[in-house]
C-alpha cells in the first residue's frame, strides 16, 4: 500500500443541504442514498480503502441522525466534532476541529462521490505533498472528468501546480473536487466564528502556497435530487 501523508481525514458533514431539498427536509444531505447507500458511506468507504484509519466528522443539521448512523460503522475510527450550537461553515469547522487533527490531514466533503483513476486519490495527494512549499494541496478535476457539473470552474493551474482563481466572466479549466490535503499552517491566525475556507485559501494564494493536483478519475457533482439518477447510471456502467 502507498505511504500516506496522514492517517486522518476531516469529513465535512454539517451543512444544511439546501440544494438537495426536498430530500433533506427530514435528513442531512450525507444520508441521502445514491446507488444503494448514503453519500457519507461512499466517502468513508474510499477513506478506508486508501488506508486512512481515523475520520473526524463535523455535525450540525440532523446531527443525531448522522451520529446514530456513524456509530454503526466499524471502520474508520470516527470522532465527532459537534457543531450543534453553531454551524461553523467550512473554515470555521476546520478551526473548531483542529485539536482533533494531526498535521497534515486530509479533508473531504461528505457528499463526495468519485471513481479513482490509475492510482488512489489520497495516495496521489500524498506523493506530491511538500510541506515546505504547501499550505494546502487541492484535488482538481478537469471539466471532462466532472459529471453533472454545470459551473464555470474554480482554478487555473500552472506547470508547477500553483493555483490562481477563475476571473469573473471567464471559465477556469479545473473544478475543486472537495478533497484536499491540508497543513495546519493554513489554519493559523484564523478568525473566530463561522467563515469559509476561501478566506484561508486567499492568503495561501497570495503566498504562493496553494497547489493543485489534476485528478485522473471520474468525479460526480451530486448537488440536487435531479443529479442522483444519472450518477447511479454512470456508476453502474463504471464510466
Amino acid at each position: 500500500m502507498s505511504v500516506l501523508a496522514s492517517d486522518t481525514a476531516m469529513v465535512m458533514a454539517a451543512g444544511l443541504g439546501k440544494r438537495m431539498r426536498p430530500l433533506t427536509a427530514s435528513q442531512p444531505k450525507p444520508m441521502v442514498r445514491v446507488a444503494g447507500k448514503p453519500l457519507i458511506d461512499h466517502a468513508l468507504d474510499r477513506v478506508v480503502e486508501a488506508g486512512i484509519t481515523r475520520a473526524v466528522v463535523n455535525v450540525h443539521y440532523f446531527a443525531d441522525v448522522l451520529e446514530a448512523h456513524l456509530a454503526e460503522r466499524d471502520r474508520p475510527e470516527i470522532i465527532i466534532s459537534d457543531e450543534r450550537a453553531q454551524l461553523m461553515e467550512t473554515g470555521g469547522g476546520l478551526v473548531k476541529a483542529q485539536h482533533l487533527l494531526p498535521d497534515p490531514f486530509f479533508c473531504l466533503n461528505s457528499d463526495n462521490l468519485w471513481l479513482d483513476g490509475p492510482k488512489n486519490s489520497f495516495a496521489d495527494l500524498s506523493a506530491l505533498w511538500d510541506p515546505d512549499r504547501m499550505d494546502a494541496l487541492l484535488l482538481l478535476v478537469p471539466h471532462k472528468g466532472a459529471a453533472n457539473f454545470r459551473g464555470k470552474g474554480d482554478f487555473h493551474m500552472d506547470a508547477l501546480g500553483r493555483l490562481r482563481r477563475r476571473r469573473s466572466g471567464r471559465i477556469a479549466p479545473y473544478i475543486f473536487t472537495g478533497i484536499q490535503l491540508v497543513s495546519k499552517r493554513l489554519l493559523r491566525d484564523a478568525p473566530d466564528g463561522p467563515f469559509s475556507t476561501n478566506l484561508l485559501w486567499d492568503r495561501a494564494l497570495e503566498e504562493e502556497r496553494l497547489f493543485g493536483l489534476a485528478f485522473t478519475g471520474r468525479w460526480f457533482e451530486v448537488g440536487t435530487p435531479q443529479s442522483i439518477k444519472p450518477t447511479e447510471m454512470a456508476l453502474a456502467d463504471g464510466t
